[in-house]
């Protein structure tokens, strides 16, 4: 019995030491993994625990991006107040791209001028903006051809008071707004604003000499207008890069113009000589209406005479005197008209 005791107690013993090393192994498998990146963080005062990295395992988080990016905004400078390693592992979480924001915080710390918090980073790369882009464009502005190249139209055609049509090709220098990139409408808008504005202000000009000799005043109006309003970046000059005369399009539309007044012109013309046309052929057919009445009225003479005649109301010497008048008056009608065409 003894025996068996001390043979069940060495078995305990055998498999508790074996739980013991399995364990061991276990814990020094963990430490073995997160070692480098647990002695990087206390080395850099990171910050980031064997109990964090463990935990990220479980949460399916990439410890080394977790890692080296707090490290680098640490050694950077950059304030680690609101950059811990939970916001890190959420930011992560949501999809966002952890390195390229820290690099942009970097980025932003070094320039100095710009003023950029973890939260805004953050919420500007979700938005699925460059974030990094954004902070380098801020620090070195950036330039943008209006109009577009690769567009419909080369060049800002304008045309001034005076008639002359100007072509004109921009250059704009824009500097990121980091405040205004969520939301903030993008360089399609610039582009367009600054065209509008180009057109406005050559089209406001008294002539195009006045353009050609001072182009800045192109850029001072467009600038006055405050064109970068509720976009995701902020004008720092408009250059006018080149200008060329093109057509007279005022005297164009004047000869349009007169073109179309002398159509109009000849269309009120016509339209009196269809009128007088109508005209003379009432008269004519009032004319031919007479001749038929008198025709009529002719036809009547002879019934007259006959009836006359029935009643003794004429007599043949009567009639026989009314037609020497007829016949005296007759040859004297000819006679005046012999002599008239002889004249």
């Amino acid at each position: 019995m003894m025996m068996l005791a001390q043979d069940t107690a060495t078995v305990v013993y055998l498999v508790i030491a074996f739980g013991a090393l399995v364990f061991l192994l276990i814990v020094f498998a963990i430490f073995a993994s997160y070692f480098r990146w647990w002695i990087q963080s206390f080395l850099t005062g990171a910050g980031v625990t064997i109990w964090d990295l463990l935990g990220m395992t479980f949460r399916k988080v990439n410890a080394a991006v977790i890692v080296k990016s707090k490290i680098t905004a640490i050694t950077a400078g950059v304030d680690r107040s609101d950059i811990s390693t939970k916001a890190l592992e959420a930011h992560y979480l949501a999809g966002g791209n952890v390195p390229l924001v820290i690099r942009a915080l970097v980025a932003a710390h070094k320039a100095k001028t710009i003023q950029l918090t973890f939260r805004e980073a953050t919420a500007i790369d979700l938005a699925g903006r460059n974030i990094l882009e954004s902070v380098q464009t801020s620090v070195y502005p950036k330039v943008i051809d209006c109009p577009a190249k690769g567009g419909t139209r080369s060049t800002l055609d304008a045309v001034a008071k005076d008639g002359i049509q100007l072509k004109v090709t921009a250059r704009v220098t824009v500097r990121a707004n980091l405040q205004q990139l969520i939301g903030g409408a993008g360089e399609e808008t610039i582009i367009a604003r600054v065209g509008e504005g180009i057109v406005s202000a050559i089209g406001s000009a008294d002539g195009h000499g006045k353009v050609l000799e001072n182009p800045d005043m192109i850029s001072k109006a467009v600038l006055a207008r405050r064109l970068d309003s509720q976009t995701a970046f902020e004008i720092v000059s408009i250059d006018i890069a080149d200008i060329d005369v093109g057509q007279n399009i005022g005297a164009r539309l004047q000869a349009d113009q007169a073109e179309a007044d002398t159509r109009v012109a000849r269309a009120k013309a016509e339209g009196r000589r269809a009128m007088a046309v109508a005209a003379e052929q009432e008269q004519l057919a009032g004319i031919e209406e007479s001749r038929a009445k008198l025709v009529d009225a002719e036809a009547e003479v002879p019934r007259a005479m006959a009836e006359a005649f029935r009643t003794g109301k004429l007599g043949i010497m009567d009639y026989n005197k009314l037609r020497n008048i007829q016949a005296d008056t007759d040859m004297r009608k000819s006679i005046a008209t012999v002599s008239g065409s002889k004249k």
